[in-house]
Parts: structure tokens; C-alpha cells; sequence
């Protein structure tokens, strides 16, 4: 969607508070004098607090361990370098699926839980893809909660976009297969389907969420089917256990990253990457339609772990 130039300069754009907390918590780390106990202590710790989660944190620490044991390093300057590409690679290593494939038509399933900013983030894909030239189709599934059928209806006339939508109440899987059928008579490229949000505990919840993703499936022939899930950058370790139930119910293929431009320490970002092998595709900052970008593995281990983060 993005040029790679771009895609990299808008995700440190969008990460900036991120980079400053990550700053905040290993700043002093890495300006110390050299790597003893007490460093690694303090950097298992920094990780933790960022979001990164006990286990990925431990393994990463491990990892950096060997690294100093069998190059010689003595410098902190060296580990950060190290934990840089780390990151990078963690990302880069699950970045070769495109999300919106170009050469095929795409229904994108987009799930989470409640106040995360799912419909925005939808509103977010659509512009974008719309600004590409593709031939977009919403539907509004999230038939439980009281004023989600509205917004989605707003967003989709705001960005000149058609929605197809039911009642307040109705069933979700008539609205999912009435949207593919839409989408077949228009030749729609990208049809984003909003689904409830829901909490990965509700067992019935998911299970209505497995039928939509069903009908998807059997209605879908010829079409690239994605599910997106979205989390708040805030949500810490609840993220991942929410990436694990979706991942479950309904095999999530790639995540939008939200709310990154309030107090989001992202590191949650790395225990999902790390632990579950979903990548992150997206970054969202915002309100705005525009505040939006693909995530870029270099740009935001660029942005939380610069050279400059020790002084």
C-alpha cells in the first residue's frame, strides 16, 4: 500500500511516544559502564515493564546472554545493537504474506475485543485501499453493540464507500453472506467485515464468530481471506492472551497495532510476534482516517532502540 520509504518513515512517524517510553525505561541500561549482573537484571526488567512479557523477555535476554559470551562483548552499546536486530528480525521473519494481495480479490475479517478502535482501523484500510483504486465493500456484523451499524454507515459515507448492513440485533452471518454476494455481483476487490467485539472469554461470542468466519469460507471461492485482529498498544500481557483465543477460534493471519500515539509501550507487539508467529501489519495512531500505516520491522526497532537511547 505504502512504498517501503514510506511505510518506514510513517512507522516511526507513528511510534514516536513508544520510541520515548522505550527511551525512558533503557536509556540508563545502555549508558552504563559495562555488562554485569546487575545489567542483565535491569534489561530483563525494562523488557518486562515494556509490554515484551515475562517469557519473550527471558528468551530474549538468554539469547543476547550467549551473544556476549561468544563474541567477547563488552560494551552495553553492543547489546542494544544486538536486541535492535533482533526485533527487526523477529518482524521480518513473518513479514512475506502481503495482507491485501493486489492480484486477488480480498475479504479482510477484522476481530477484537471492545474499545480497542476496530471500526476506525477498518475506516483506516478502507481509505487507504480506496486511495489505491481498489473497489471497497464494508459490512457491518457487529450487530450486538448499540451504534456500531451507525458508525460503520458514517465512516462509509465519509470515504464515499458502500456499506452493507442490517438492523440492530439482526444475525451477523446473514449480514456476512449477504455481503458476499454483493461483492461478487459488484467485482469488489476488498470487502472489510466488522464483526462484534467481543471478549475472547465468551465462549458463545466465538463461537458466532467462527459461523461468520465460516460463511466466509464457503462463499469466498476465488477470494484471498484474511482476519485481522486488532490491539490497543495500551492492552499489555492481556493482548497476547486476546491474540491466543482469536488465533483459536477463527486463525488470525496479522495484527493492527492501536493507540500508539497516547502512552503505548508496543512491546506486546513482540510477545505476540515472538510466541504466536502473527505478524504486526499495521500501525494506527489516531482518530483520523489518516492516521494509519504499514508497520515496518526496521522503522520501529529503529524508533525504540535508536544508538542515540544511551545518552
Amino acid at each position: 500500500m505504502f512504498g517501503r520509504l514510506r511505510r518506514k518513515e510513517k512507522t516511526e512517524e507513528s511510534t514516536q511516544k513508544t520510541g520515548s517510553a522505550w527511551k525512558r525505561a533503557f536509556g540508563g541500561i545502555f549508558g552504563r559502564g559495562g555488562i554485569d549482573d546487575d545489567f542483565w537484571d535491569e534489561l530483563e526488567e525494562a523488557l518486562i515493564i515494556s509490554d515484551v512479557g515475562a517469557r519473550t523477555s527471558m528468551e530474549l535476554v538468554e539469547e543476547l546472554r550467549e551473544l556476549v559470551e561468544e563474541n567477547g562483548w563488552k560494551e552495553p552499546e553492543q547489546v542494544r545493537e544486538a536486541l535492535h536486530d533482533r526485533i527487526v528480525t523477529t518482524f521480518s521473519d513473518l513479514s512475506e504474506q502481503d495482507p491485501l494481495p493486489n492480484e486477488t480479490p480480498t475479504v479482510l475479517l477484522v476481530v477484537g475485543v471492545n474499545g480497542v478502535g476496530k471500526t476506525t482501523s477498518i475506516a483506516k484500510i478502507a481509505r487507504s485501499a480506496k486511495e489505491e483504486g481498489r473497489n471497497v465493500l464494508l459490512a457491518a456484523a457487529d450487530t450486538f453493540r448499540a451504534g456500531a451499524i451507525e458508525q460503520i454507515k458514517i465512516w462509509g459515507e465519509r470515504l464515499d464507500i458502500p456499506v452493507i448492513a442490517q438492523g440492530e440485533g439482526g444475525d451477523p452471518g446473514a449480514v456476512t453472506f449477504d455481503a458476499m454476494s454483493a461483492s461478487k455481483a459488484r467485482g469488489i476487490d476488498l470487502l472489510v467485515v466488522d464483526t462484534a467485539g467481543r471478549l475472547q472469554t465468551r465462549h458463545n461470542l466465538m463461537e458466532e464468530l467462527k459461523k461468520v468466519r465460516g460463511i466466509i469460507d464457503r462463499e469466498g471461492q476465488g477470494y484471498a481471506v484474511k482476519v485481522l485482529l486488532v490491539i490497543d498498544g495500551n492492552t499489555g500481557q492481556n493482548g497476547l492472551s486476546q491474540a491466543r483465543a482469536f488465533t483459536e477460534a477463527v486463525k488470525c493471519d496479522g495484527v493492527m497495532l492501536t493507540k500508539l500515539d497516547s502512552t503505548a509501550k508496543g512491546g506486546i507487539a513482540l510477545a505476540i510476534a515472538g510466541e504466536l508467529g502473527l505478524p504486526v501489519w499495521f500501525a494506527g495512531t489516531g482518530e483520523k482516517a489518516e492516521d494509519f500505516s504499514e508497520f515496518d520491522a526496521s522503522g520501529f526497532a529503529d524508533t525504540i532502540l535508536p544508538q542515540s537511547i544511551a545518552s
